[in-house]
């Protein structure tokens, strides 16, 4: 399982502060790699309140004894002791992003953002969200001057993302989002395919330049870079839990030339295929 986590270090009484408007005491990032399951199971929940966001694949979460099936572009919210069950397969290959926060405002915020009315809230993928998990997870691990009240404010940014885009009416799904939606699924279903932007879009009966525009705004990226971006992802798990040669991973991920496979994933990584896997063992 890969994991990237950051924490305050705070005592399980620490965890509910009312004295503080906002405060994160700990955030993460999971994806299983070879381990067919992981599942949590908390019958009294957290003193705290937790988010965790779908970034891909799904998750199965049980509500009153009932399992609900909440696929990427949703977020989850359990509040201070809500008893807490859920589950990722490695068949569904889950990328689930957490965060624990407290403070006297959090409940208020997460009304705002739109979970008053429902638990589950749909919010589209999109990397503004996976940076900003992963930017809180950065100032947790390394506590540098501010870095509690960085951590705060970053908390705070998520509640007004989410809080300006339930105003601009964005949680419905227009046809445009259900068909870039349908896009990502399949770029991470096919990445080790040759996907050619211009024929996937001719398929959804649109020009590319207005299939690029679309898949962007609603992911964050161009569709070459998202599908770049998986192909790294997938690359970084096979050199961290497995034995495959360089070449073999290349392969794999959809490049038949090991050289320029190794461009792509310096340019994207900072390093070398050879460095990141002689630091992840």
């Amino acid at each position: 399982m890969y994991t990237n986590t950051g924490y305050m270090n705070l005592t399980d009484d620490e965890l509910e502060d009312s004295t503080l408007p906002l405060k994160a005491n700990s955030c993460g990032v999971y994806r299983l790699l070879t381990h067919p399951v992981m599942s949590t199971i908390r019958p009294l929940g957290r003193p705290d309140y937790q988010i965790l966001y779908i970034a891909s694949g799904k998750t199965w979460f049980t509500f009153q004894k009932e399992a609900v099936e909440v696929p990427a572009g949703n977020m989850v919210l359990y509040k201070p002791g809500e008893p807490q069950q859920y589950a990722y397969y490695l068949e569904d290959k889950p990328e689930v992003f957490w965060l624990h926060f407290t403070g006297k405002e959090a409940g208020d915020l997460t009304k705002q953002a739109g979970f008053d009315d429902s638990r589950i809230l749909y919010t589209g993928v999109s990397s503004k969200y996976q940076e900003l998990f992963l930017t809180i997870i950065r100032e947790l691990q390394l506590p540098r001057p501010c870095f509690e009240e960085l951590s705060s404010l970053h908390v705070m940014q998520l509640f007004l993302l989410l809080k300006r885009q339930r105003k601009e009416g964005g949680f419905q799904k227009t046809e445009i989002q259900k068909e870039m939606e349908k896009a990502v699924h399949y770029f991470h279903e096919n990445f080790s395919t040759d996907i050619e932007i211009d024929h996937y879009a001719r398929k959804l009966h649109m020009s590319t330049c207005w299939f690029i525009r679309s898949f962007k705004q609603y992911t964050g990226m161009p569709p070459r870079k998202y599908l770049t971006s998986i192909r790294a992802k997938k690359a970084q798990e096979l050199l961290e839990s497995t034995d495959y040669s360089i070449g073999e991973i290349s392969s794999i991920v959809g490049y038949e030339n090991p050289l320029y496979f190794s461009r792509i994933f310096k340019k994207q990584t900072g390093i070398s295929p050879a460095e990141y896997r002689k630091a992840a063992r």
